[in-house]
């Protein structure tokens, strides 16, 4: 983990004053460091890279039905208010001919998920990087959120789920194909 940085350490401070706090007050002492090392981990995603995670860890098969990884959990950090969104995102591929190991569709998602995000673009992302790195056949890519900010201000609806979706490819192209896709996601059938 890299070192605090003082400039966020001391816009945080800043930050409490405007909102009249205290920042030397008991409950507050350490505050904006936690909050710059919080941010810093958070928004980690900046300084990864999709090729470092997969790290060759594709696998030459024959196999061309569908490979679904499903009800990965995530978190990430909505751009408009700072708040987090939450949920679980779906990925599915038709493979040409190679194959990724299965635990790194989750390390990609983390990726894109530790930057400040639109969920819209955040699935967008996740089906190109598949696409442009294991050259599938087609993408499915599948997000079901909870945002903080419909949550706690705003419209104040604790129930409400945005859920968004990126096709590339058969996925896109074929009906059947994304039809299959969505229809193993709407019953527990794997």
């Amino acid at each position: 983990m890299e070192t605090e940085t003082p400039a966020v350490k001391e816009l945080v401070e800043k930050l409490l004053v405007s909102l009249g706090e205290d920042p030397s007050r008991e409950g507050l002492k350490g505050t904006p460091g936690r909050v710059e090392r919080s941010l810093r981990f958070l928004t980690s995603g900046y300084h990864q890279n999709v090729d470092r995670i997969l790290n060759d860890a594709f696998f030459t098969i024959d196999h061309e039905e569908m490979v679904i990884v499903k009800d990965i959990n995530f978190f990430s950090m909505c751009e408009h208010h700072l708040l987090p969104f939450f949920g679980k995102c779906h990925i599915a591929y038709l493979p040409n001919k190679k194959v990724v190991g299965l635990s790194k569709l989750p390390r990609v998602v983390e990726i894109f998920c530790r930057r400040l995000q639109l969920q819209e673009r955040l699935t967008g992302e996740i089906a190109q990087a598949i696409a442009d790195k294991i050259d599938p056949h087609g993408v499915g890519v599948v997000i079901e959120a909870q945002h903080l900010c419909m949550m706690m201000r705003g419209v104040e609806k604790q129930n409400a789920r945005t859920v968004t979706s990126a096709m590339l490819g058969v996925f896109k192209t074929d009906p059947k194909t994304r039809a299959e896709f969505l229809d193993l996601l709407r019953h527990d059938k794997i």
